[in-house]
């Protein structure tokens, strides 16, 4: 039953790693689509930056992932920031003054969530042994 466990748990691990793997791949391609068509326009703007931020974060997450199998908490919220942001940079002229409120107490709170974390990870740090 024990040798089942484990040979179950190293085929999750394996699809794990394929999952990440196409992750990245995938953020890769759509990173050369974005610089493609940055090259077309012959321009670049702060939304292209922001979205090839969004992308090298994205892959940072997953390379973190696969160093040390955690993925920190923090990384998706910065992610929903930049993207939040680069939302509001595109639409801007569509927001009403509701949504856009809404838009910045979304971001407020992320951030706030984003403290809250970093505040418990410091004062509460985590016990490094495996067997706890």
């Amino acid at each position: 039953m024990n040798k089942l466990k484990n040979s179950g748990y190293k085929a999750l691990v394996i699809v794990e790693d394929i999952g990440l793997l196409v992750i990245a791949l995938a953020t890769v391609i759509a990173m050369g689509f974005e610089i493609d068509l940055m090259f077309k326009a012959m321009t670049v703007t702060l939304a292209d930056l922001l979205l090839l931020f969004i992308y090298l974060e994205v892959l940072a997450m997953v390379g973190i992932y696969l160093k040390s199998g955690k993925l920190p908490v923090r990384m998706p919220l910065y992610i929903a920031i930049v993207a939040l942001a680069r939302y509001m940079i595109l639409d801007m002229k569509n927001l009403d003054t509701l949504r856009m409120l809404g838009l910045a107490g979304a971001v407020l709170i992320l951030a706030i969530s984003i403290l809250a974390i970093r505040y418990g990870h410091s004062r509460f740090p985590y016990d490094n042994r495996e067997d706890s």
